[in-house]
């Protein structure tokens, strides 16, 4: 059950109704009854056997850790490790046994759970947090598994953090008009992202992508940008209809975008970009791994040798490494993802920290502003750049067949592809892509402005759909 398909909006509508008219003390039942039967109907029923299973492991263990309260630390970090490995081995298991073998993160023959990586990710954080005593373990074993299956988030995250959302959803909330019909306004704007733009965006990304040795030159560029539109509509408009759902039930999900294509630095694109899975991977990946014995005796050798800057950059580098191939494997089990979304970011990152004293002495000496208006907005054009090309990687059918695209774009020069009416043959008629231009400007527009059109309806009605018409799966919902 697509979440932009009617049968949703009937299903959500239910819950909706339900929620508000059953006492307050039963609205998280409501939540939990509607998240089993969603994920139930979302695919093959046995795969909620995983979730669930995945809710038991961290209940138990965190129950081993409570009962062995600090007097036994060893124990207590057993049950972490139990947990930790239990499910991130699953999570392993499925994705990667075939990895480099597939294009859909390499387990095409094995059937992915809803949502795998998302309510991984969202348990283990929650383990971890009881056992560094961040968050208070959650006894009652149906609200623990309502907080690793509510059904907005099951789709494709956001990774929710326990001491933000998990008492949310179990408190009773009173039905609010401003609450519910600004989560219902967010819903609209992510239809219509989903809708209106990218699957459009996708028409033209997919005929680019799939026969590029038939397209040299600007198409390729031009087919990256598609992509990267659709890529970004697709992901956050799924956000914004699964955080305004979770905002008219009175619960405040984390937010997972922020105009990223407005950052001047890779790092700031991920700040803005994937919010929730940045956060993560640094509280429980990048921080752990630099307070281990390994790194730290690491950190003390740099910088002997190095000196105490040079040290400390050299041991959050070889870190970083670590961080973003994990970033890059999460995206999916081929190595397309880890260099697209991890090793190329990682790359940018640090060609940046080291060439930065250089451009800092040789700039000004050329009479180039460092700062000011120009100089920001060719650092965000810079940045959209080499996120276009991550991207090209990420939706290519492998890593090679990347390389040959980015080879193709520079083999031929013909912008002139772009005026005279060449894009029309790409899959899209005039008025489709005259819709499609109308509404990205529509959409840089609220970006700009970080507001919501105050009239979200009417955008919609320009949206693919109707009977007989199926919109594809959102991107990130196979991770």
């Amino acid at each position: 059950m697509e979440i932009t398909s009617f049968a949703f909006i009937i299903f959500f509508a239910s819950i909706l109704l339900l929620y508000y008219i059953v006492p307050k003390r039963w609205q998280w039942g409501i939540l939990l009854a509607g998240s089993l039967f969603y994920y139930w109907i979302a695919g093959s029923s046995l795969l909620i056997l995983y979730p669930v299973l995945a809710v038991t492991v961290t209940w138990f263990t965190t129950w081993v850790m409570e009962a062995a309260g600090e007097e036994h630390p060893r124990r207590r970090t057993a049950a972490l490790i139990v947990e930790i490995a239990s499910l991130i081995g699953v999570l392993a298991l499925l994705k990667y046994i075939r990895f480099g073998e597939t294009e859909a993160g390499g387990a095409a023959a094995v059937a992915l759970p809803l949502g795998l990586s998302f309510y991984t990710f969202t348990l283990v954080g929650y383990a971890i947090d009881v056992e560094d005593g961040i968050a208070r373990r959650q006894k009652n074993f149906f609200k623990l598994l309502l907080y690793g299956m509510f059904f907005p988030t099951m789709i494709s995250g956001p990774i929710q953090i326990y001491r933000e959302t998990g008492e949310q959803l179990t408190a009773p909330h009173r039905f609010d008009y401003d609450r519910v019909t600004k989560g219902l306004q967010r819903m609209v704007w992510g239809f219509f992202k989903k809708l209106v733009i990218s699957e459009r965006a996708a028409v033209l990304s997919n005929t680019i992508f799939d026969q590029y040795d038939a397209y040299p030159g600007a198409y390729i560029w031009f087919g990256a940008l598609m992509f990267t539109i659709q890529l970004y509509t697709d992901f956050s408009g799924c956000m914004d209809i699964c955080i305004g759902a979770a905002e008219t039930l009175g619960i405040t999900l984390p937010e997972n975008f922020r105009q990223p294509f407005f950052s001047k630095t890779i790092q700031e694109y991920w700040q803005r970009w994937h919010i929730t899975l940045g956060v993560w991977m640094r509280n429980y990946v990048f921080y752990p791994l630099l307070r281990t014995p390994l790194f730290m005796k690491l950190s003390k050798t740099f910088r002997k040798k190095f000196g105490r800057k040079a040290g400390k950059d050299l041991t959050n580098i070889l870190a970083m490494f670590i961080l973003w191939s994990a970033v890059g494997l999460w995206h999916g089990g081929d190595f397309k993802y880890v260099i697209g979304s991890g090793w190329l970011h990682w790359f940018y990152i640090v060609f940046g920290m080291v060439t930065l004293p250089f451009f800092k002495k040789v700039l000004p000496k050329l009479h180039i502003r460092m700062e000011g208006k120009g100089a920001d907005l060719f650092r965000i054009l810079r940045t959209f750049f080499l996120v276009n090309i991550g991207n090209v990687f990420f939706n290519a059918k492998s890593a090679g067949d990347a390389v040959k695209m980015l080879r193709l774009g520079v083999s031929e020069w013909n912008p002139q592809i772009l005026l005279n009416g060449s894009l029309l043959t790409l899959g899209l008629d005039g008025p489709d892509m005259a819709v499609l231009a109308v509404s990205v400007a529509v959409l840089f527009a609220v970006s700009l402005l970080e507001v919501l059109p105050d009239r979200n309806g009417k955008v919609i009605v320009f949206g693919n759909y109707g009977p007989g018409y199926s919109s594809s799966a959102f991107i990130y919902q196979g991770f």
